[in-house]
């Protein structure tokens, strides 16, 4: 069968594989990456070519290789898929000189910028009736003596995540718990002293382990028309310090109260693309709050396609075959691991213990890693070292 279309997808990480693997899956077809520098994720994939330059992340380098690429590669049509929150910023920025030779579906400019930052994402939420946490806002002009109204320990983290990435200090995290003001102060010091220039968010503390997060993945078509949301529980988190917040095990489910949310919301605010959304469950209210949203989809979204819902044939029907899909929604149960079995069911949480065993047993369950070529050599290997790893690492940060 000729290939109608040909996936580009930016990036070289563990979500171009899972997004790589979910279009051999669904279609039999090879991809294309474009990326900065080559991982171990995308290494050795027969289904998938990688591309890297030293410079790529620079606008007029990124746009010129696309193009170039999609000049020479003009007898299908060419599916533009972001990895990153960087590669999505870049793909809106140039929109206009790439919608010529892709298909793409991303939003606008003016509404990016109304979620990229958590300051005005929490806003838009507040209008438009998605809970969140209690939130307070701090700048460099009032952090030493802003009243904190809530008990602590309490949340910090940085407004724009663009500008944190480019700062480098002695205890620097992607986020803080923080227990005291003077902690906040301390800091808030370093943070502004090291660079930093915009506003920080200081947020109540929701408690509860891995099992109070939730992650939902959603699709919008080109119409604005939300035609697919997934939910799911997490059921172990990453422990590597430079890998925290990532999840090791989701357990796919029917949570209608936070996909029905994500849905109307998405809608509301005219949203077109995926969307990638963390949520934890606060019992004083029984409510699901929003942390933030990614605008592409999340980083471990191969979790759908096992689960039986591979979320690329969304994109698919809607940019290429122009297909109105009715909304799903899915709801069967499926685990989806990055561990060795005896370390999901050694850490994971002991609420969700039970469950995990059953889904194990039952088969309703896949190793994140398990797609590749039954051949593929390299592949098993890189898939079995990600195994044995866990099983050495976990009690160091557990125990």
């Amino acid at each position: 069968m000729k290939e109608e279309f040909l996936p580009i997808i930016l990036g070289t990480d563990w979500n171009v594989y899972g997004v790589a693997s979910s279009f051999h899956k669904a279609y039999g077809i090879n991809s294309v990456a474009f990326g900065l520098r080559k991982q171990i994720y995308t290494n050795d994939l027969d289904y998938l070519e990688v591309n890297t330059n030293d410079n790529f992340l620079d606008n007029d380098v990124f746009v010129r290789i696309l193009v170039d690429f999609a000049k020479k590669n003009n007898d299908k049509k060419l599916l533009l898929i972001s990895c990153s929150d960087y590669y999505t910023g870049l793909i809106i920025d140039n929109r206009d000189k790439l919608k010529d030779y892709f298909l793409f579906n991303y939003i606008d400019t003016d509404l990016r910028m109304k979620l990229e930052n958590k300051k005005d994402f929490y806003e838009v939420c507040e209008q438009f009736g998605l809970p969140y946490p209690k939130t307070i806002i701090v700048s460099k002009d009032d952090y030493r003596d802003k009243v904190i109204p809530y008990e602590y320990p309490v949340i910090l983290k940085p407004n724009d995540s663009f500008k944190w990435l480019k700062v480098r200090f002695k205890g620097y995290k992607k986020a803080y718990l923080v227990e005291s003001h003077d902690e906040m102060v301390n800091i808030l010091d370093l943070a502004y002293s090291n660079g930093y220039d915009d506003y920080f968010i200081v947020q109540d503390y929701i408690s509860g382990g891995p099992e109070t997060m939730f992650v939902v993945n959603a699709y919008a078509d080109s119409k604005g028309k939300v035609t697919m949301t997934h939910g799911a529980q997490t059921a172990l988190d990453e422990v590597l310090p430079n890998e925290i917040g990532n999840y090791n095990a989701l357990i796919s489910g029917e949570y209608l109260q936070l996909t029905d949310n994500v849905k109307n919301f998405l809608e509301k605010i005219g949203y077109t693309g995926y969307a990638n959304f963390d949520f934890k469950y606060d019992k004083r209210d029984g409510e699901f709050k929003v942390f933030e949203i990614n605008l592409r989809q999340g980083r471990s979204s191969f979790f759908m396609t096992y689960a039986g819902n591979n979320f690329v044939t969304f994109l698919v029907d809607d940019l290429v075959y122009n297909i109105d899909r009715p909304y799903y929604n899915h709801k069967d149960e499926h685990l989806w691991y990055m561990t060795a079995k005896s370390v999901l069911k050694k850490y994971s949480p002991d609420d969700l213990k039970d469950k995990v065993s059953r889904l194990l047993n039952e088969g309703k369950a896949d190793y994140g890693l398990s797609y590749y070529s039954k051949k593929n050599y390299h592949r098993w290997w890189f898939a079995l070292r990600r195994k044995i790893s866990t099983i050495k690492y976990y009690p160091k940060f557990m125990e």
